[in-house]
């Protein structure tokens, strides 16, 4: 947030000297003012215009119009960056042991150490320098582009930066705003400018923007530049889709006419204009104030659940450093109080050192320095590349491509990519999700009787037998009722007419006009009429056309729009017809307009909506009523006033529309259907099949909703439904008491159900009986938040165990925050599930974003939901792949990555700290400096990045078809204590292999040919040389999917170690004082014994993990036999009559 607004205290009726209108502004400015006293609203003075009558103009300071999204300066950089990059344990832990091998004298140079922790802070350090410098650029292009601005009734042309609060821009056709912009005028007559706003939430349709009455004549910049004008709007917020406003406009006299402002005023920064020639706005926030600016804030850090078991697992190795350090601490001392076991009769005897608390100290931190290699630092390093490279295979996935709109799926955050790989719960929306979100017109109802557009007011085909009496199956309603009804579905939209380009995704009728509107539901309802007869044509000053069946144009003056809100599920407009009558028109669901209207007609049509819900349709119900110019005129002034209002304006613009939308007369429905998307249902049933459960939360009535669960299978035909909705609850004052009484019930036979399962259970022919649950909104919330807080839990705990019972749960009727709350309440649940949310809308982010992994769809109601996603996908069907054939790779991958470098480095250390046992715990490492850095680091660090890319333990094509296969990873299962140990048992058994073996050949004094003796540096080079090759040659068994990288990377690490010990040790070094390694390596291979010990070391070191994995595969072989004669054997063992039932019912 910027600066405040400073001296407002004085009101703008006190600047008038109008004490009327001093008076209401400070009652605006205590609601408005927060507890520390500042307040929170701004005065704007359009083109910095003093308001005649006002000897005084207060300077109001506002931040600049630049943008700066970068996170570092030149500056700040490097200590900002190396601040936050040691704010990691791993990190600060390897600067201590940096800055103990500095201060202490340890038996390691501090390079050992501080290399590899420079590479990682360095290739983390450029990673995130190269990106903020992107930004930089980015910042810079947009802060110096070239933007117009009506100074003294000229234009003149100044950089974007430069822009001030009260400026008036102008901005032509298909050039983004340089800042939030009140709307003043445009280049159509009827003062509407068109804009999209993709770069924001998303949404690339048209959506229409509205300049103010008093000002959208002004064409010309002298006009725009003699405005007096002052706005009065709420302090920056970051809500995208609210604003409020007034503008006070000052004519020939000193009292100004007020307008409000809404959000269909403001023009957002990054929005572009489109359709339009030109357009000319007011700054309101400028720079890090613009909404834009504001909604760059950081999602939440989400971590999964392998970076959980990494820290586990850090905690087992830390215990295992220390105790080795204080083991071998501890044992010195031991050695040394034995009378000249630690001196040599030609040394001279050592001083006691007189503090000897200190003296031990130093040598344990000298052995905690010795021992530190056994933390792999560098695997934080590798699991970064292995998640950001491996994203790439997301996006490149061909499968998960549109051709249509030549997007593929993208990767937002590649921090979960094993996360996939856990999901136990998948939450989805319904529309546009499940369904395609493309609605087309079927059919309506005029009070009672039913309108098939197939063959429109003759023959009335495939009627509902529930559609009322049997008289009115082939009739139809009166005249006048069919032309006010197909009237107000031409009128009650706001959809716009655009005849001059073609949007991004237009919706043409035959006349070539092209219809824009948020919501495809009033485009197919507009299209719906127009097949009826009624055709709506424009908007022109105001004003409403529809062409009549007559082909006559009819004008309809718009009074006032009452736009729909997800609380109350309905929108309005109200009219003047052309006989000078006025009429409310309203639609929206049946739950929220049946109960304002009169009850005529009203079962008739209540039943046609449920007889298409049960079809799946999506239903609407339309009503009106005729207003009296008296009752107008109280409804106007409200609406005005409610509209003025800066404190609370939604909730007192809600008051007045409840107020308005009452005692009206139901005219009709609509069925509009929204197919089902492709494999859809194939989706559901492989993550069913997956051990997946998945739960459908979705705004719409139950019955269109349920429909679309039986069409893509979440639901079967055999599954016994639960039903905890307004219906089965019952009365109002018993609801509780009722609610609490069946989550007894439906336990209850939920338990019974699993207790004859499990009896049954010998009997293979037998189904096992599945359960659904569906709830509505509101039970909901007495299940959440109930009267009586005691019952909560108790509610809640019944309530969850049914859910976890069942197969699948239906919520419908939900808000956005229910959809988050249910997705909080099962993560939080024992065990601590790994949860889905997957959406297509605004309305679906809260649920996105509460989920441990969230899944955006690039559907037709915007990209918000995709925009806020870890994940966007383009169809629903790609949630398959993603999760079962990705999601299982990626697990079983980086599994394996964690768990062999915990083993490889336990291999390395654990020899170690065996040779502290045979050189008296004088911390003389076993490895030579270079080797001690370079393990990690070159030696094996690439093959195992390679393996945890491209590693297929299970082909795609297995995973795509066996969808079972996704059981044998859940719940964290090769990361849970049991592999963890057996990992670590491999690694203590080989390091003593490693150890004991090399020692037992050592023992020979004279191993050359030529009788010389190998030293110490030898044996520790032997070691060494048998731990790389046995480490590189257990990850090439574990192989199976073998790429040219994977043999590049593994030989070619093999070929390297041996030419850099060649090297190393082949050359006299003139910066190292101690030339310890001169020829070593070379002197070493010329024994034979040697090369037989390497060879035969490697081979003992890997022969138990091979024998466990040969009887692992004959396991699984033999259990895949079994279950494949069990199958057979199962299907010609059926009983007689179930074999002749179920044949008959195929047949039937």
């Amino acid at each position: 947030m910027g600066p405040r607004v400073a001296g407002h205290n004085c009101s703008l009726g006190y600047l008038l000297g109008n004490k009327k209108q001093a008076y209401k502004d400070l009652q605006e400015m205590k609601w408005c003012s927060g507890d520390d006293g500042r307040v929170d609203s701004r005065t704007v003075y359009v083109g910095h215009r003093s308001p005649p009558g006002s000897d005084t103009h207060i300077v109001q300071k506002f931040c600049s119009n630049r943008i700066v999204s970068s996170k570092y300066t030149l500056w700040n950089f490097l200590p900002k960056n190396l601040f936050e990059q040691f704010r990691r344990i791993a990190n600060f832990y390897f600067l201590i042991i940096f800055l103990v091998q500095v201060i202490v004298d340890t038996p390691t140079s501090p390079v050992t150490s501080g290399l590899p922790l420079f590479f990682v802070i360095t290739v983390t350090a450029v990673k995130q320098g190269y990106e903020d410098w992107l930004r930089h650029k980015a910042d810079k292009e947009v802060n110096e582009s070239t933007v117009y601005v009506v100074e003294n009734k000229k234009l003149v042309e100044k950089e974007c930066q430069v822009i001030k609060v009260g400026d008036i821009v102008q901005v032509t056709e298909d050039l983004v705003f340089p800042c939030d912009l009140i709307l003043l005028s445009t280049s159509r007559e009827e003062g509407v400018c068109y804009v999209t706003t993709a770069s924001l939430d998303g949404e690339s349709n048209h959506k229409t923007y509205y300049a103010v009455s008093d000002t959208m004549k002004l064409s010309t910049d002298e006009e725009v530049g003699a405005v007096n004008a002052t706005i009065e709007c709420e302090q920056p917020q970051s809500d995208l889709y609210k604003f409020v406003g007034r503008m006070h406009i000052y004519g020939d006299t000193h009292e100004p006419v007020a307008r409000s402002l809404g959000p269909e005023n403001l023009l957002l920064k990054g929005a572009t204009l489109k359709n339009t020639k030109k357009i000319y706005g007011v700054a309101v926030y400028t720079g890090m104030e613009t909404k834009m600016a504001l909604n760059y804030q950081g999602k939440s850090q989400k971590r999964s659940v392998v970076e959980k078991s990494i820290n586990s697992f850090l905690l087992v190795y830390l215990f295992l450093l220390l105790s080795k350090a204080v083991v071998c601490t501890t044992l010195k001392y031991v050695w040394q109080t034995k009378f000249f076991l630690d001196e040599v009769w030609y040394n001279r005897p050592v001083k006691k050192d007189t503090n000897q608390f200190l003296h031990m100290f130093t040598d344990f931190l000298s052995f905690m320095v010795l021992f530190n290699f056994i933390i792999p630092v560098s695997m934080y390093v590798t699991v970064e590349m292995q998640k950001f490279f491996g994203s790439f295979f997301i996006s490149w996935d061909e499968e998960m491509y549109d051709e249509k709109i030549q997007e593929g799926a993208l990767v937002n955050t590649s921090d979960l990519n094993e996360e996939l790989g856990q999901v136990e719960y998948v939450f989805t929306d319904k529309t546009g999700t499940l369904t395609e979100n493309n609605m087309e017109f079927i059919e309506c109802c005029i009070d009672g009787y039913r309108y098939s557009h197939k063959d429109p007011f003759t023959e009335v085909d495939g009627f509902c037998s529930t559609d009322g009496p049997i008289t009115k199956l082939y009739g139809r309603a009166e005249k006048e009722r069919e032309e006010l009804f197909l009237r107000a579905l031409c009128l009650c939209h706001t959809v716009e007419i655009n005849e001059e380009d073609q949007p991004d995704r237009p919706t043409k009728n035959d006349n070539c006009r092209t219809y824009i509107s948020s919501s495809p539901d009033e485009i197919a309802l507009v299209k719906g009429a127009e097949k009826y007869g009624f055709s709506f044509i424009g908007r022109e000053n105001n004003y409403l056309k529809i062409q009549n069946r007559s082909n006559e144009t009819e004008w309809y003056q718009l009074l006032h729009i009452l736009n729909f809100d997800p609380v109350r599920r309905r929108m309005s407009v109200i009219v003047k017809m052309q006989s000078g009558s006025i009429v409310l028109i309203c639609k929206g669901a049946d739950s929220s307009i049946i109960p304002r209207v009169k009850q005529d007609h009203v079962e008739e049509i209540k039943r046609h909506v449920e007889c298409n819900a049960l079809d799946g349709y999506r239903t609407l119900c339309v009503a009106y009523r005729e207003l009296e110019q008296d009752e107008y005129n109280v409804m106007d002034s409200q609406l005005n006033e409610a509209k003025l209002a800066l404190h609370e304006r939604d909730r007192k613009m809600s008051e007045v529309y409840d107020t308005i939308e009452t005692d009206m007369q139901l005219i009709g429905a609509t069925a509009v259907e929204d197919k089902l998307q492709e494999q859809a249902a194939e989706t559901i049933e492989a993550l069913h099949e997956a051990g997946i459960k998945v739960w459908v939360l979705t705004g719409d009535k139950m019955e269109t909703a349920k429909s679309t669960c039986y069409a893509s299978r979440l639901f079967r035909n055999d599954t016994e439904l639960l039903e905890l909705t307004t219906k089965t609850t019952g009365d109002v004052d018993r609801k509780e008491e009722r609610l609490h009484e069946l989550l007894r019930e439906f336990h209850k036979t939920l338990m019974q159900g699993i207790t004859n399962h499990r009896q049954g259970s010998r009997k293979s022919w037998m189904s096992v009986k599945e359960y659904g649950l569906i709830i509505d909104g509101s039970t909901l919330s007495l299940i959440l938040n109930p009267e009586d807080d005691r019952q909560s839990t108790q509610h809640r705990m019944l309530f969850l165990q049914i859910c976890q019972k069942c197969t699948a749960v239906l919520c419908c009727r939900m808000a956005p925050l229910q959809k988050a709350q249910i997705v909080r309440m099962v993560k939080n649940t024992k065990g601590r599930p790994i949860t889905l949310s997957v959406g297509d809308g605004a309305n679906d982010v809260s649920m996105i974003l509460e989920a441990h992994v969230g899944i955006g769809i690039k559907g037709k109601e915007g990209r918000q939901a995709a925009r806020n996603s870890d994940y966007a996908i383009l169809k629903f069907k790609h949630l398959r792949k993603l999760i079962l054939v990705h999601g299982h790779l990626f697990y079983v991958r980086i599994a394996h990555l964690v768990q062999y470098f915990f083993y490889k480095n336990l291999c390395f250390i654990l020899p170690q700290f065996l040779y502290q046992f045979f050189c008296g715990f004088s911390q003389q490492p076993l490895y030579d400096a270079a080797y001690l850095t370079m393990y990690n680091i070159c030696f094996t660090s690439l093959p195992i990045l390679a393996y945890s890319l491209l590693e297929q333990r299970t082909s795609i094509e297995r995973l795509s078809t066996e969808f079972k296969l996704y059981k044998n990873i859940s719940n964290n299962a090769l990361l849970q204590w049991k592999p963890f140990l057996y990992w670590t048992s491999l690694g203590l058994y080989e390091g003593l292999v490693f150890f004991f073996g090399a020692y037992s050949v050592i023992r020979n004094s004279a191993l050359g040919d030529n009788g010389q003796v190998f030293g110490n540096w030898t044996f520790g080079t032997l070691i060494f040389t048998i731990l790389v090759f046995t480490v590189t040659v257990k990850l090439a068994l574990d192989t199976r999917y073998w790429t040219w990288l994977n043999h590049l990377v593994i030989w070619g690490s093999l070929a390297f170690y041996v030419f850099f010990s060649f090297f190393w040790g082949g050359i006299i070094w003139p910066f190292i004082k101690q030339q310890r390694m001169y020829f070593v390596f070379a002197h070493m291979l010329t024994s034979v014994s040697v090369w037989l010990t390497i060879i035969l070391l490697i081979f003992v070191s890997l022969l138990p993990d091979i024998l466990v994995t040969v009887f692992k595969n004959s396991r699984e072989a033999q259990h895949q036999k079994v279950q494949k004669d069990s199958v057979s054997s199962r299907s010609s063992a059926r009983p007689l009559l179930l074999r002749t039932f179920s044949d008959e019912s195929n047949v039937v």
